[in-house]
C-alpha cells in the first residue's frame, strides 16, 4: 500500500513541468511534492515498528486472563477433592490460626456433633495407629494449621475443634524453641484455600 502511493506521487512528479504555466509555480509544485513524498516515507517505515512494538503486549494481556482463571478452577477442584474433616486437639493458638492435633474420630458422633468448639474436658481418645485416607471428607490425621474458621464460639487453648477444611499449602511450625517442621495447612473457607494456594505459586 504505501509503495503504490509513493510511485504514484512519482508519477505525477514526473509529469509537473507539463502542466505547470511558469516555472516559478514548476518550483513550487515540485517543492510541496517533494515535502509530501518525504513525508510518505517517514510515515511507511515508522508505522510497522509502532504496530510490532504494540499488537503483542495486547495479545500477552488477553492471553494471561484466561491461563490465571483456568489455573483457579484447576486448584479450586483440588481443593474440593482433598477437603478433610478436622476433628482435633488445639495445641497450640498462633498470629495464622489454629495449630490442631488431629485424629479424634469419636469427635464426629454425638453428642460432640452439635458444635465446631468442643469443650477442652470432653472424654475423646486418639487412635495413634490410624491412617489417613485418600478420599474427600475423611477424618484428617495429624498435626495441622487450621485458618480462616468460625469467630463464634471463641476457642481456647486444649478445645475441641470439628469442621470441614480444604488443604491450602503449609505452615512452618515451631513446637518447642529451635525445632521447626513443616505441617500443613487448611482454610475453613474454600475461597480462601483457593487464594492463599495461588498466593504461594507467585
Amino acid at each position: 500500500m504505501h509503495s503504490s502511493l509513493i510511485n504514484t506521487q512519482l508519477q505525477l512528479g514526473a509529469r509537473m513541468p507539463e502542466t505547470t504555466g511558469n516555472c516559478f509555480n514548476s518550483f513550487r509544485a515540485r517543492q510541496h511534492f517533494v515535502i509530501r513524498l518525504l513525508l510518505l516515507i517517514l510515515y511507511s517505515a515508522c508505522f510497522p515498528a509502532f504496530a510490532q512494538t504494540n499488537v503483542p503486549a495486547s495479545t500477552t494481556n488477553h492471553t494471561a486472563a484466561p491461563a490465571r482463571d483456568q489455573r483457579a478452577t484447576d486448584i479450586r477442584s483440588a481443593c474440593i477433592s482433598g477437603r478433610r474433616c478436622i476433628c482435633g486437639k488445639v495445641i497450640k493458638i498462633v498470629p495464622e490460626g489454629l495449630v490442631v492435633e488431629s485424629g479424634y474420630t469419636a469427635l464426629m458422633h454425638p453428642p460432640f456433633t452439635g458444635s465446631w468448639v468442643i469443650p477442652a474436658g470432653a472424654l475423646v481418645n486418639r487412635d495413634s495407629k490410624l491412617l489417613e485416607r485418600d478420599e474427600p471428607a475423611s477424618p484428617c490425621i495429624g498435626t495441622i494449621l487450621l485458618t480462616d474458621f468460625p469467630k463464634r464460639p471463641t476457642v481456647k487453648l486444649y478445645d475441641y475443634v470439628l469442621l470441614q477444611a480444604y488443604p491450602a499449602g503449609e505452615y512452618l511450625y515451631t513446637p518447642v524453641a529451635g525445632v521447626e517442621k513443616q505441617i500443613r495447612k487448611f482454610a475453613g473457607g474454600l475461597d480462601t484455600a483457593v487464594k492463599l494456594k495461588l498466593a504461594a505459586e507467585k
